[in-house]
C-alpha cells in the first residue's frame, strides 16, 4: 500500500453512498496535533498510523473508532476531554469524530469502512 499522506478525503461506512468528509493525519505533526485547539470537526479525522488517542486539552467529547488493517473497525468509543485512550491491539489507524457521530452513521464494531482518497481507493 502506498504511504498515507495528510490531506482530504472521503469516508464511506457500509452500503451508504454518501460520504463523510475526512482529513488525514498522516504526519508525525498533524497526528500530534489532531483535533487540539479546535471547538468540533465537521466530518472526522483519520490518523495514521496509529492504536490510541488521549483527549487532554480537548475542547469536546468525541467518538473514536480504532481500525485493523483492513479498515475493519474494531471498537467505537466515546471519550471525554482529559481522558488517555488504551492502545488497542490490532489498531492500525483510529477515526476520531464529534461524539454521537459514529452512531448517526452506523459505524460500530463488525463494520468495515472505505476511505476514498483522491487518486486511490482502501478498505472495504
Amino acid at each position: 500500500m502506498a504511504h498515507w499522506q495528510d490531506g482530504r478525503a472521503v469516508l464511506r461506512v457500509g452500503a451508504d453512498p454518501t460520504g463523510i468528509p475526512i482529513e488525514i493525519a498522516a504526519s508525525y505533526g498533524a497526528r500530534t496535533r489532531g483535533l487540539l485547539g479546535r471547538d468540533g470537526i465537521d466530518g472526522a479525522m483519520l490518523l495514521t498510523p496509529a492504536a490510541s488517542v488521549h483527549t487532554f486539552r480537548m475542547r469536546f467529547a468525541i467518538d473514536v473508532a480504532y481500525l485493523d488493517r483492513g479498515f475493519g473497525v474494531l471498537a467505537v468509543v466515546t471519550m471525554a476531554p482529559g481522558r488517555l485512550g488504551l492502545p488497542r491491539l490490532r489498531a492500525r489507524h483510529v477515526l476520531e469524530s464529534a461524539a454521537g457521530a459514529m452512531a448517526g452513521w452506523g459505524l460500530r464494531a463488525g463494520t468495515t469502512v472505505e476511505v476514498d482518497v483522491p487518486g486511490r481507493l482502501t478498505g472495504g
